[in-house]
C-alpha cells in the first residue's frame, strides 16, 4: 500500500482543478497545467481534494500510484507558487550573466558558453556568482538547472564548479608529498 498515494490532494486557494476523463487540468495565478493519468490510476474530485486509487492490485498500478498523487501535486503547486532552483558559481574567474534571454557563462573553458532557456523556464542572475532558475513546470525547472549544472560541475579537491545552493560538496583530501 502507498503511504503517499494514500492521501487526498487538497487543492490551493486560487486554483482550479478539473477532472476530464484521464486528464487533470489545473489553473491558476501562474499559469496552466495538465497531467494524463495512466490506465492502471484512476482519479476523482472529493470534499478533501483530488483522491487517486489504484485499479487493480498489479504490482504497475501499486508503482504509479503515489508518483501519480506527486505530479498531481506538483501541477498544483506550480500553477499557485512555482518552483525555483538556485544554483552558485565556485572559482576564480568563474561567472554568470544575462544576455537578452541567453545565460552567458565564463567557466575557464576557451570560450563563454551559451545557454537558452526552454519555454516556460525563467533565468535570473542577481549576482555574478549566483543563478536562479525559475517556473511553473517541476520537470522543466530541473532539468533547466540539471544542464546548466553539467557545464561545469563541483570538483571534490577545491569545490569549483557549478552547484546547487543546499547541496554539499564532500571534499578530498590533496597530494601527500
Amino acid at each position: 500500500m502507498s503511504r503517499i498515494g494514500k492521501k487526498p490532494v487538497a487543492v490551493p486557494s486560487g486554483v482550479t482543478a478539473t477532472i476530464d476523463g484521464k486528464t487533470v487540468k489545473a489553473k491558476g495565478p501562474k499559469g496552466e497545467l495538465t497531467f494524463v493519468l495512466s490506465d492502471d490510476v484512476d482519479a476523482k474530485m472529493t470534499d478533501d481534494g483530488i483522491v487517486v486509487e489504484p485499479r487493480s492490485k498489479s504490482k504497475t498500478a501499486r508503482s504509479l500510484w503515489g508518483m501519480t498523487r506527486t505530479q498531481i501535486l506538483n501541477i498544483l503547486t506550480g500553477v499557485s507558487a512555482g518552483f525555483e532552483k538556485k544554483l552558485e558559481i565556485n572559482g576564480v574567474g568563474y561567472r554568470a550573466q544575462m544576455k537578452g534571454n541567453d545565460l552567458s557563462l565564463a567557466l575557464g573553458l576557451s570560450h563563454d558558453v551559451l545557454y537558452t532557456a526552454p519555454a516556460g523556464v525563467s533565468i535570473v542572475c542577481p549576482k555574478p556568482t549566483e543563478i536562479v532558475v525559475s517556473g511553473i513546470d517541476k520537470q522543466a525547472v530541473g532539468q533547466a538547472a540539471a544542464e546548466i549544472r553539467e557545464y561545469r560541475s563541483p570538483e571534490p579537491y577545491k569545490g569549483k564548479g557549478i552547484k546547487y545552493s543546499d547541496e554539499f560538496i564532500f571534499r578530498k583530501e590533496g597530494k601527500k608529498k
